[in-house]
């Protein structure tokens, strides 16, 4: 009786035990994964960062916009945050502050994005562009005495919900870099547009502060 009696005393200590070292084992299991998978999320979050915008998209249901005229104004836009300044057509609205700006009139788009990096290689270039379709080879160009990168590409939009057409965008990117930081600015318009002269002043108007 005294053996059955100790037994009985004994075996419910041994199961909270037991229970305890599995309680604990799981607890480290959680711990020892979610420190494995912290180095990978901000592996990817760092991939992110560094990477280039994606490709520019013009509006199906936004009307087509039209040349921009050879009376047009320019202002000069200064943005104090990212620290550059560049012309830009009066009367088109502004989207977005600091890193990353708009400039558009329907369909004209002028995209600039600011962050760290340096001048890419035509492969990284083309890295970047990989879903959109390349009209030209990346160039080696200069920006106020400063190495770019030019790249010419295309881009459809999703079909219009009422009408179903697609608009087809022609953007010319530039890739510059100065003192570690890098700005990629896509100046788009749709195929079919004639806005040379006029992304031609805003791209060389650029300038880092």
């Amino acid at each position: 009786m005294t053996r059955i009696r100790l037994l009985g005393l004994l075996l419910p200590a041994a199961l909270v035990a037991g229970c305890g070292s599995m309680g604990n084992k799981a607890a480290n299991t959680r711990s020892a994964t979610t420190i494995a998978t912290s180095p990978s999320t901000t592996g990817r979050a760092a991939t992110t960062t560094a990477s280039a915008p994606g490709a520019l998209q013009a509006e199906a249901n936004t009307a087509a916009a039209g040349d921009i005229p050879d009376n047009q104004v320019f202002l000069l836009f200064t943005n104090p945050r990212a620290r550059y300044s560049m012309k830009y057509p009066e009367g088109w609205a502004q989207q977005g502050t600091g890193a990353h700006v708009t400039f558009r009139d329907k369909n004209n788009i002028v995209r600039v994005v600011v962050g760290a990096g340096r001048t890419p290689t035509p492969a990284a270039v083309r890295a970047d562009l990989r879903a959109a379709r390349l009209a030209s080879a990346p160039q080696s160009i200069t920006i106020d005495g400063k190495p770019a990168i030019k790249v010419t590409y295309t881009t459809r939009s999703a079909p219009s919900p009422v009408t179903g057409k697609r608009v087809t965008l022609s953007v010319d990117r530039y890739y510059l870099a100065n003192s570690g930081r890098r700005a990629v600015v896509d100046l788009g318009t749709p195929v079919g547009v004639d806005n040379v002269d006029a992304y031609r002043l805003m791209i060389e108007s650029f300038r880092w502060r």
